[in-house]
């Protein structure tokens, strides 16, 4: 009843208030959006709109840890990392628009120290490439020359590359199929073991570059990853085992005792006026 009151109240008030409005976010954190915005709306009406994977985010990362995330469109985790808990943030966002609203909603929350910002995709190699330009949250590369999208000109970088010598603790992965393409430029990153956790879309949008979820599944798990599921309220983790379980997310994790310790000792969240 809470999230319909919510949604009314987002599509009566949105039309009363020219340009973008800046919306309670998790843990005194705030979303610059607007109407149209299908993923960042979500988080309007039912606080996270991705619930079990950003409460994740916010009960894991600590203030001092470093999270990278790989498309982030415009930064609903990159402001729940840095803004809700104090990570430090790597963003990567190719597209124009949605760069844009990322560096907005950096401002918004005051945390420009934290987040360094960067405009390009990230795949196996560095370069150029092409990127859709009408797609939303949902923009992806384009690598058939002779397709008739619109698409713009964007920069490539691998995460071996962009992120030298440091290693995040976790790396979110979003980008619409071409999953695969960054994990080849991200060998480096997948052996350190300090990386523990990466949350990653598998939604089959891979299959559009001819690559197979259960592959990458394959490749993360001989890499030292486990899939897990988590549930919020209990801060527990359990392996994936139910396939009655849907999301279009994974979560990854290796070290399984350091993970479950810092969820349970986690500070509440707080979103919408209640404590998780």
């Amino acid at each position: 009843m809470d999230a319909l009151r919510r949604f009314l109240a987002w599509q009566i008030g949105a039309r009363w208030v020219p340009g973008p409005v800046a919306c309670p976010f998790a843990n005194n954190s705030w979303l610059l959006t607007q109407p149209g915005m299908s993923g960042a709306t979500g988080n309007v009406y039912v606080g996270l709109h991705e619930f079990e994977d950003m409460a994740f985010v916010l009960h894991f990362l600590r203030s001092g840890d470093l999270f990278v995330d790989v498309g982030a469109n415009i930064g609903s985790y990159t402001v729940l990392a840095a803004a809700g808990v104090g990570a430090e943030s790597i963003a990567f966002e190719p597209g124009e628009t949605a760069f844009s609203w990322l560096k907005r909603n950096i401002r918004l929350n005051g945390i420009t120290d934290l987040v360094v910002s960067k405009q390009k995709a990230v795949g196996a190699i560095s370069g150029y490439g092409l990127l859709t330009r009408d797609g939303d949250c949902v923009n992806f590369i384009v690598t058939d020359s002779a397709s008739s999208v619109q698409a713009d000109v964007v920069a490539i970088t691998t995460l071996d590359e962009s992120l030298a010598e440091r290693t995040p603790l976790m790396i979110k992965l979003d980008v619409e199929g071409y999953e695969t393409e960054v994990l080849k430029g991200s060998i480096n990153t997948l052996a350190d073991p300090d990386l523990k956790c990466i949350l990653i879309e598998l939604n089959g949008s891979g299959r559009r570059y001819g690559y197979c979820d259960a592959d990458i599944r394959h490749q993360l798990m001989k890499s030292g990853f486990s899939e897990y599921i988590y549930f919020p309220f209990e801060r527990k983790i359990l392996p994936k085992n139910n396939s009655r379980y849907r999301s279009d997310n994974a979560l990854f994790i290796r070290d399984q005792i350091f993970v479950e310790a810092r969820l349970l000792n986690a500070n509440p969240i707080a979103i919408q006026g209640i404590q998780i």
